[in-house]
């Protein structure tokens, strides 16, 4: 179904992507300073089922509703603002003035918050829109099904990529959580990330 030498040309330019920083990258880098790795790996594995998602509604032609009305987007884009928000303020909220640990997140309540705002941010359904399609061959048949393949392919891709950088962050949060001022700075520190990643969805104008 795939041609093999488009996959090896799709192969590279994807890892290019994927180790472009972007929301999903920033997102993961905040969980991991405040909640540790294991969250950060969560949310990594929710952002590449959401990114599944999009690709499996790019592939069925649902994606072109998205592009093509206004409106449709930016009730997505603001819901997206609004959850990265909800998140910053739970960052500061949940800091503690005095101990020194992480605050802890469930693995499942990760996976949940790192898909939503995979899910939330339209502009990922319109990448997919615009990247895959170059790779796509109707000749070969199955439209949707070259979709996933390349799909999955970026899904993985960036599921190792993120989870590398939400591993790193929890590392060092760890190693800064010494002290309660350090603990304290750590959550100024995710919620000004969440913040800047919902003031950057807010701003975001369509080509």
């Amino acid at each position: 179904m795939i041609d093999p030498l488009t996959l090896y040309t799709f192969i590279p330019a994807t890892l290019a992507l994927n180790l472009t920083p972007g929301v999903d990258m920033m997102f993961c880098l905040g969980l991991g300073l405040r909640s540790g790795a294991r969250p950060a790996v969560a949310a990594s594995a929710g952002i590449s089922a959401g990114g599944m998602v999009h690709v499996t509604l790019a592939g069925l032609g649902l994606g072109a509703v998205i592009a093509t009305l206004p409106w449709v987007f930016d009730v997505i884009r603001w819901i997206g603002v609004g959850y990265l928000l909800w998140l910053a303020r739970a960052a500061l909220g949940s800091t503690p003035l005095t101990g020194a640990k992480l605050v802890p997140k469930t693995v499942m309540r990760a996976f949940r918050d790192g898909m939503f705002v995979n899910l939330a941010n339209p502009k990922v359904i319109l990448f997919v829109l615009a990247f895959i399609p170059q790779f796509i061959d109707p000749a070969r048949g199955g439209i949707l099904g070259q979709f996933l393949i390349y799909g999955l392919v970026l899904a993985i891709g960036g599921f190792l990529v993120n989870s590398s950088a939400g591993i790193f962050a929890g590392g060092l949060g760890r190693k800064l959580t010494g002290s309660p001022r350090l603990t304290r700075g750590l959550g100024f520190v995710s919620a000004g990330i969440f913040t800047a990643l919902a003031a950057r969805l807010a701003f975001y104008e369509r080509a």
